[in-house]
């Protein structure tokens, strides 16, 4: 009897591991809101010498969510040094249940520098899918092309 209670409780525990994978990228995330830090390259360095190649930025805050609608409440831009500037967003922004909001940084804005970052708080009243914020970095020069996409990271919780 005990065996077959061992056996019976192995081979649950045993499909229970065996179908994690089967859940991945099924989890909903919800939140009442966050702060996401967002990476944006005003340039990246190339070639045996090292110079900047400039880059064109796109911020992209995408409300995933069907139902709810979102509030962008603060887009901060700050530079390679942590400082402050510019504040996209005088006022909230809402943003409608699968809506978008984008921030442009014309590739001849080199204030921020290569380590530039956007800080992007958002709320929703009793919580909302966490919306997809990224940025895409684009540059063309000379004939030659490079595009390239980094996620949002949230660092706060509400």
């Amino acid at each position: 009897m005990r065996t077959t209670s061992l056996r019976l409780i192995a081979a649950i525990l045993a499909v229970a591991v065996l179908s994690l994978p089967a859940l991945a990228g099924r989890k909903l995330n919800v939140s009442s809101g966050q702060t996401v830090y967002v990476p944006i390259y005003s340039h990246i360095y190339q070639g045996p010498k090292g110079k900047p190649y400039n880059l064109s930025a796109l911020l992209s805050i995408r409300n995933v969510d069907q139902k709810r609608t979102i509030t962008v409440t603060s887009v901060k831009y700050y530079d390679n040094h942590g400082t402050l500037v510019k504040d996209h967003f005088a006022a909230p922004v809402s943003i409608p249940p699968m809506g978008t909001r984008e921030v442009y940084v014309s590739e001849r804005d080199q204030s921020g520098g290569s380590g530039a970052n956007f800080t992007v708080r958002w709320q929703a009243e009793g919580g909302a899918a966490v919306p997809v914020i990224q940025a895409v970095m684009i540059g063309t020069a000379s004939g030659q092309g490079i595009s390239f996409v980094c996620d949002g990271v949230a660092i706060e919780e509400n």
